[in-house]
């Protein structure tokens, strides 16, 4: 039982973990940047100069849509870029990096969503699947 644990098994149990709690957390925190571009309110902070517009409906995307994504193990690896960028520039230039102070939610965010980025989806994951049926394809 040990052994399983601490194998491929557990491996691919702990990318689960990871995963959905970063995910959906992550989607749970971008839920309200979401409402706020289908209710057409963009006044929102513009930290790189895009403008608040793309800003907003960049990070609601990235905040919500992405992290779904990497919650479920789809296209983990793209799907982290965007998060990890919105985390990046929310820590450098919204919080400062002042992690002590306001900054450790992006801090928390950015660290978690980069773990999954570097390790990949395991294999409890939409991506797994589609590698099975790609290899059966063939």
């Amino acid at each position: 039982m040990l052994t399983k644990l601490m194998g491929e098994t557990g491996r691919s149990s702990g990318l689960l973990i990871l995963r959905i709690t970063a995910g959906v957390l992550m989607a749970t925190h971008g839920a309200g940047k979401m409402s706020k571009v289908f209710a057409g309110d963009f006044a929102f902070a513009d930290p790189i100069g895009l403008g608040p517009h793309i800003s907003l409906i960049g990070a609601a995307l990235s905040e919500f849509v992405f992290a779904l994504a990497v919650a479920a193990g789809a296209f983990t690896r793209i799907s982290a870029i965007p998060v990890i960028f919105t985390m990046f520039v929310a820590l450098a230039f919204s919080h400062g990096f002042r992690v002590a102070d306001d900054g450790e939610k992006a801090a928390v965010y950015l660290g978690m969503f980069l773990c999954i980025f570097f390790t990949g989806p395991g294999a409890f994951s939409v991506d797994a699947l589609l590698d099975k049926r790609r290899a059966r394809a063939k």
